[in-house]
């Protein structure tokens, strides 16, 4: 049975036509879009070493940590268990960009896993591969923000801005 709804719906996450925006960013245009929202948010933090220096190093308050971010990637998709691949067409747009949030989940996990969950800041940008780790975040951010009508220079936003952007549809 095929249900039909009106073409300009602007709820609609199955049509593939832009809705409503958020700071820029289609909202409803996927059907996880609150999760690709977290995704895209640790990403953002991950790949911005510039950010990572005047904010997380800095301990500046409303950003959260390595950890958070991480956690933000992984927590309700379980990047961190399966390949972003099963997530087409829900949280990412294309197979390019599941493999480039999966490249950067593995290089991040394999950081967090030899330094620790509860590693300071220091301890994660100081690791020799935290630059390969940094560059994957930076390709999949890049992909995910421009296919979202974003642009990928502007700062991380923090998370009560997340927060209320994910509340507000």
């Amino acid at each position: 049975m095929t249900v039909q709804g009106s073409e300009n719906s602007e709820n609609s996450s199955r049509r593939g036509g832009r809705s409503s925006t958020m700071g820029g960013m289609p909202l409803n245009d996927m059907p996880w879009w609150r999760w690709r929202s977290n995704v895209r948010s640790a990403l953002h933090m991950l790949s911005d070493p510039v950010f990572q220096q005047n904010v997380w190093l800095a301990g500046v308050d409303g950003y959260g940590d390595v950890t958070d971010a991480v956690y933000r990637l992984v927590e309700d998709t379980w990047l961190d268990n399966w390949s972003a691949e099963k997530y087409v067409g829900t949280i990412f747009r294309d197979s390019q960009e599941a493999a480039l949030v999966d490249t950067a989940v593995l290089r991040v996990l394999r950081i967090m896993h030899q330094v620790g969950p509860d590693a300071p800041v220091s301890a994660y940008v100081d690791h020799p591969a935290w630059p390969e780790a940094v560059h994957a975040a930076r390709d999949a951010h890049v992909r995910m923000a421009a296919a979202d009508g974003e642009d990928p220079d502007a700062p991380p936003r923090t998370l009560e801005v997340l927060r209320i952007m994910t509340r507000s549809a």
